[in-house]
């Protein structure tokens, strides 16, 4: 079972633009864009020019004509401006409300060059190296590799449009989703700068992994990392929101013989279940009327609070940033995805909404926890999972804006991801569900694959090793990468949560347990203190070797040794 059956239930209730042959602006001298000279931008270095640059409105699409620096329609402007291998793109359209501006390459690939893309938010089982597919949507960025040597576009964290790329043999298209809801944006007179665009070429000799490591790099200037490693405990896969003030420090007393002496104390996060139940529910699991009164079964947060850092655990707990009360005012919801009247999340674009975030991070420093993991904001705001808007080829769907017209959904997303960092203070922030380049430099954390689970192996297998190896070479360069928890119970063989474990202690990401209590013999004891002992100090990252065949690797590189799983059940 993962968090989205609960969420059903709680239902119930750039380069240089340019258009045309020559060009001198970039490389200091005219060169032909579609014959001979249509590798220079591979072997220079730079980001090559698009043969055709497309804008949409919610009335009709436009081919933009070029003319010193400016590309233009009417009074709709793309703008660049070019700094060795970046490009910074930026849009004017005082009168039209645009949707998309489109990037088109005439770019020949050979068939046998494999790529990589990743997810908007979390990846879902299904990242691997492929063919070339124009069908195929790549979020942010991508990989290629002809076997010897990689290059990569893509766009800078933070920026302000949803950017996704596709390629093919023949041509590679940027599309840049300037929307507000489904609608194009009003920008009125403001001038939106919409990414910053990079290129770069692998080095002979450069494996795959460590270029993906280093195009990361420059893909974010400025992670906010964690000054240790991250580990702890959870209790979401074995109480699945049915938990206790009582139950966790159950938990917290049984791991007291397996923390580490080694100044790095681990956490112990307290999911869903805890805040109080909407008129009609007996559960908080996924729903709440507030995220900043506990229900019944957890009367004191303060005091359970100091009961676990006398403990010597570090206290954290999960929240829902946009759900919305069963009292909240029609005016202060999102509309329904159909266009006619309200849903039940907060619209992000109203101040008071975001001051009610401010309320709830206030109790939970007041409290005294250190950590927040905070969760569903992507699927809130989009009413889709990460899966269904690449398999779908959108973001979202129907006919709804925001409150606020005038900017784009990844500004909605920026704006409320920066708030809960500023109200957030001192308090480390694990972001789930949550867009994996706007989450970059503002959570310490992130959840980079969807749900493994306590009760089905092929779930953890699925999730859980695909999004390790993949999402990998963000790790310590976006953010700590958390890959989700092992979920240590009787349901799941130990034999393949041992190696699980394993595998992400010594990866250098983040290592959360799930321990049923019932599951906890003498090896498990051994091996979670074993694990945490690694975890808790271990800042080298782990490389899966056979990731180019294999969809769940079970070949990698860790601290130095090679190891192999056996993840058949």
């Amino acid at each position: 079972m993962d968090r989205r059956d609960f969420l059903k239930r709680a239902a119930a209730v750039s380069g240089a633009v340019i258009v045309g042959s020559k060009s001198a602006d970039v490389f200091g001298e005219a060169f032909d864009l579609q014959g001979k000279d249509s590798q220079l931008w591979r072997t220079l270095g730079d980001v090559f020019l698009p043969n055709v640059v497309e804008v949409e409105t919610d009335d009709e699409v436009f081919t933009m004509k070029y003319d010193q620096g400016v590309f233009s329609s009417g009074d709709i402007v793309v703008k660049y401006r070019q700094k060795h291998n970046v490009v910074y793109t930026s849009l004017n359209s005082e009168t039209k409300n645009v949707k998309y501006v489109r990037m088109i390459w005439n770019q020949p690939l050979q068939p046998t060059v494999r790529i990589l893309g990743v997810h908007w938010e979390r990846g879902y089982g299904d990242l691997q190296w492929q063919g070339p597919d124009t069908r195929r949507i790549m979020p942010w960025y991508f990989v290629e590799y002809d076997g010897s040597r990689c290059h990569a576009m893509g766009v800078k964290t933070g920026c302000k449009a949803f950017c996704h790329w596709k390629r093919d043999t023949e041509t590679m298209k940027l599309v840049l989703d300037v929307r507000n809801g489904t609608h194009g944006v009003r920008l009125g007179k403001r001038t939106l700068k919409m990414a910053e665009l990079i290129s770069m070429d692998g080095r002979s000799g450069e494996s795959p992994f460590d270029f993906m490591k280093r195009f990361c790099r420059m893909l974010c200037d400025s992670p906010r990392l964690p000054k240790k490693p991250i580990y702890g405990i959870n209790d979401w896969y074995f109480a699945y929101g049915d938990n206790s003030d009582k139950l966790i420090l159950q938990t917290v007393d049984m791991m007291q013989d397996m923390i580490p002496d080694v100044g790095n104390l681990p956490f112990c996060v307290i999911d869903a279940g805890w805040a109080c139940y909407a008129p009609g529910s007996n559960s908080a699991a996924s729903w709440s009327d507030n995220f900043y009164t506990p229900n019944n079964k957890f009367p004191d947060m303060h005091r359970l609070a100091s009961q676990i850092i006398v403990k010597r655990m570090r206290p954290g707990l999960w929240m829902r940033p946009l759900c919305a009360a069963h009292d909240t005012r029609e005016s202060l919801r999102m509309m329904n995805k159909n266009g006619n009247g309200r849903s039940n999340i907060l619209d992000p674009t109203i101040d008071e909404n975001l001051a009610y975030l401010t309320k709830c991070f206030k109790a939970y420093r007041n409290w005294g926890y250190e950590m927040v993991k905070h969760d569903y904001s992507t699927c809130d705001i989009f009413g889709k999972w990460g899966f269904s808007m690449l398999s779908d080829g959108d973001m979202t769907y129907g006919n709804w804006s925001f409150n606020d017209r005038s900017v784009t959904n990844a500004e909605v997303v920026l704006r409320l991801y920066t708030h809960l960092r500023k109200v957030a203070g001192k308090i480390m922030l694990i972001g789930c569900n949550t867009v994996s380049h706007l989450s970059a430099g503002l959570f310490e954390i992130q959840r980079t694959g969807d749900d493994t689970s306590g009760r089905e192996w092929s779930r953890t297998l699925k999730m859980g090793v695909n999004t390790i190896a993949f999402r990998m070479p963000q790790h310590n360069n976006f953010y700590v990468s958390d890959p989700d928890c092992v979920g240590l119970t009787k349901d799941v063989a130990w034999r393949l949560n041992k190696q699980w474990m394993e595998l992400i202690a010594n990866s250098g990401t983040a290592l959360f347990i799930s321990a049923q209590p019932e599951a906890l013999g003498a090896e498990q004891r051994a091996t979670i203190k074993q694990c945490f002992q690694i975890a808790a100090t271990n800042t080298i990252t782990g490389e899966p070797l056979d990731w180019m065949t294999n969809i769940t690797p079970s070949k990698w590189k860790l601290r130095g040794a090679y190891r192999e799983f056996d993840w058949k059940e």
